[in-house]
Parts: structure tokens; C-alpha cells; sequence
């Protein structure tokens, strides 16, 4: 883990308000140290070095986290999230390395005024929320378009992309996509778990693909320049928004079926689709998804697993990092929301070890480090870390936004 940036100045969450008066304090997990640091990646000190120049000499790339600080009683988080104001992991974030993160918000889970998630209301009141605390300080930008990133890289801060992990609280209003243009959003996944009027998800008996109306969402993003994800749709779903779509397309945070046999995981077909249109899929960390044989306990190793595969499978320029991580207990907050994450339907009938955590990827401070460590220790050269660090992700993008 790197020192912390030298542009951060300590500020936290909503330190322009008081606490208690002026919103209600939940006792936050720590941001740093949460777990015992990942040692299973030994380096020498010249690897250390060179692990520190490409993490901070490079544009390093998140396509899929949850950056925000959640309670230490998980059990908390239904009466946090319904507080609209979650608190961005400023500090973890400064150790992190990465030059900007695609933050997926919490809007599944974002039961203010609905105990389903995914409402129109919620997810504004999510979004104002945040972009109220970011306006008050200067570490870390709002990012809106290419050069957002570059000027984050060239000035020692971290961009941070809003993103949504579905469409649903669009219903069937398709210039809502605009209006969550207007807000900042330039990342949607088509559908989660449950099917909604633009798709399938993964939790649905049957996958019916996109619906007419699903195309002229996804034509709307197109011409917005809203980057479009299936990580969570159903695979004829994936296939079809692939297919109807103009520009690439991405599957931030998902790995490979082909590896561990789950709904979660992408089949080659989709991967294949995906890279052939000039997408990437980046290699997800969420706790219990990226298993595989080879390393059934969920680890980086794990993760890595789903990594060589896919690269195998459709070169090293379409492959990339989602890890999915977030601030506090992740597989606690599972466990919470297994309903609203459908997580029974995402791991199936897989048989896998329950861990605490997932070592080496445990939260946004550590997941870049770590990466990139792994690879100079498997022998990858300083070019092929580069692009799937951030080049990919940000050659798609070139492409996508305007």
C-alpha cells in the first residue's frame, strides 16, 4: 500500500456540517486495518519499487467499487443507507494508487423511502448526497469526461465516476437516462437480479433478452455517452444489448463460468461478444464470486485465476479490474441484503468455504497494490500492466464518452 497522497488534507465526509445535529452518526468501520494487511505475494525490494512506479506512474483504473465507509455494525447499514449520506472512504482512497474509481453508489440498497431499492427518488437523493459532499473538497473530482481522468493523473488527485449497477429506476422514462446524464452518471448496468422493462437479470428463471424498449435505452446511452453494463444481466440480455449497441460495451465486475460455474460468472459467449465489439470485462472481487479449483478459498489468488483465463481467452487488451470492494464487513453486508443481492441465485448450487474476507482484496486502499504485485511477481511486462490497469479501460472510453 502506498504512502497517502500528498494532495488529500484529511477531510472526511460532511465535515462541513455537525454531527448529530445535522445528520444522524453511525460508529464507521476503519478504512485502513480493517483486516491483517495480504502477505501472499512476496517481493523482493527492486519488484516493491517497481510495483510503486507503475502504480503511481500510470493511470490506474477501477471499474467497479463501492468506495463509501460502512458501520461497524453491519446490521446498521438498512438505517444508514436510508440517511442518504454515505460517507466516501476519503483516506482509504488516498492510499489507494488509483487514479480514478467507477463508484457503483448503493442504489439496490437504497431503501429511503421503498424496502425494495431501485426508486427514482432514492437513487437522486443517493447521487445529490454525494456530489454535495464531494463539491466540498478538492481531493477527489467528479469525472465527466476523458480529460477528467487525465487532469485527476497530472494533479495527484482521483477521479470518481458515477455509476449505477442497473436501469430499473428508469422505468419506462427513457429521457431519465438524460436526466442522470445532467446528474453525472456516465457508467449504467442494463438490469440486476430481477428482470426490469429494459432486460433480464441473472436471478430470472428465464431470459427473455432485451426488450424494444431496453433498445432505445441502450441507443439513448449511445448517443448520450453513457457506458453500458451487463454484469449483472442475464446472458441472452448481455448478448443482445452487445449486439444493439453502437459502442463497446463493458462487464465491469463479473469473471469466467468457464472457471467457477455460477450465474455470477460470464459464459465465454458473452466474453467473446463483448471483446470482439471492443469491450472489456473487468475481473470482480466480491466475496464468494471469483472462486476457482484451484483456489476454492476466495483470495486474490482466486481472482487472478478468472484473470489468466479470460486473457487466454480473448487477448490482454480486453480485460481489466472491477474488484467490487468497499469500506467495512463486505461479507457481512451479504449476508444482510441476500435478498435484495440475490445472492443465492448468484453463487447456485456451488459449493464453496465461507470466508471472512477476501484476502488481498479486501477493501479500495489495498486492491491495486495487490494487483499489481501479482503480476510483476508472474512475470507480466510493464506494458501488459498498464493496459489492464487502466489502458483498456481507458481506450474503451475514448470510444464511449464524448
Amino acid at each position: 500500500m502506498l504512502e497517502p497522497a500528498k494532495r488529500y488534507t484529511g477531510y472526511r465526509s460532511y465535515d462541513y456540517l455537525e454531527p448529530g445535529s445535522d445528520y444522524r452518526v453511525f460508529d464507521l468501520a476503519p478504512e485502513l486495518g480493517r483486516v491483517p494487511a495480504y502477505e501472499g505475494v512476496p517481493l523482493s525490494g527492486e519488484q516493491k519499487d517497481r510495483v510503486r512506479r507503475l502504480l503511481t506512474d500510470n493511470v490506474v483504473v477501477s471499474l467497479h467499487d463501492h468506495p463509501s465507509v460502512f458501520p461497524t455494525d453491519i446490521a446498521q447499514t438498512v438505517e444508514y443507507n436510508r440517511t442518504a449520506r454515505h460517507h466516501t472512504g476519503y483516506a482509504g482512497l488516498a492510499r489507494s494508487g488509483m487514479t480514478a474509481v467507477f463508484d457503483n453508489l448503493m442504489d439496490g440498497t437504497c431503501c429511503i423511502t421503498s424496502q425494495a431499492g431501485w426508486k427514482w427518488t432514492d437513487v437522486v437523493a443517493d447521487i445529490g448526497m454525494r456530489l454535495s459532499d464531494l463539491a466540498h473538497q478538492d481531493y477527489v473530482i467528479k469525472v465527466e469526461r476523458l480529460g477528467d481522468i487525465r487532469t485527476a493523473h497530472e494533479t495527484g488527485r482521483i477521479g470518481l465516476v458515477l455509476a449505477l449497477e442497473a436501469a430499473t429506476m428508469i422505468e419506462n422514462e427513457v429521457d431519465r437516462i438524460d436526466m442522470l446524464y445532467g446528474f453525472g452518471v456516465r457508467q449504467m448496468g442494463i438490469a440486476y437480479s430481477e428482470a426490469n422493462t429494459l432486460g433480464s437479470g441473472l436471478r430470472e428463471r428465464n431470459d427473455g433478452g432485451l426488450t424494444i424498449f431496453g433498445e432505445k435505452a441502450v441507443r439513448r446511452m449511445n448517443k448520450l455517452g453513457i457506458a453500458i453494463d451487463v454484469s449483472h444481466s442475464g446472458d441472452r440480455t448481455s448478448l443482445d444489448t452487445i449486439r444493439h449497441s453502437d459502442k463497446p460495451i463493458l462487464i465491469t465486475h463479473a469473471g469466467a463460468r468457464s472457471v467457477w460455474p455460477t450465474n455470477r460468472m460470464k459464459p465465454d459467449e458473452v466474453i467473446k461478444a463483448a471483446a470482439e465489439r471492443g469491450g472489456v470485462i473487468g475481473l470482480e472481487a466480491a466475496p464468494h464470486t471469483t472462486l476457482s479449483p484451484g483456489h476454492p478459498r476466495h483470495s486474490l489468488e482466486s481472482v487472478m485465476d478468472h484473470f489468466t483465463y479470460c486473457v487466454d481467452l480473448v487477448g490482454i487488451d480486453h480485460v481489466a479490474f472491477g474488484p467490487d470492494t468497499l469500506f467495512g464487513d463486505h461479507v457481512g453486508l451479504h449476508d444482510t441484503f441476500a435478498e435484495h443481492l440475490s445472492i443465492k441465485q448468484a453463487h447456485g448450487s456451488a459449493s464453496y468455504e465461507k470466508v471472512p474476507y477476501v484476502d488481498g482484496l479486501e477493501n479500495p486502499a489495498e486492491c491495486f497494490w495487490n494487483i499489481i504485485a501479482w503480476l510483476v511477481r508472474n512475470g507480466y511486462s510493464d506494458d501488459e500492466i498498464t493496459k489492464v490497469v487502466g489502458g483498456n479501460v481507458l481506450r474503451v472510453l475514448e470510444e464511449v464518452w464524448y
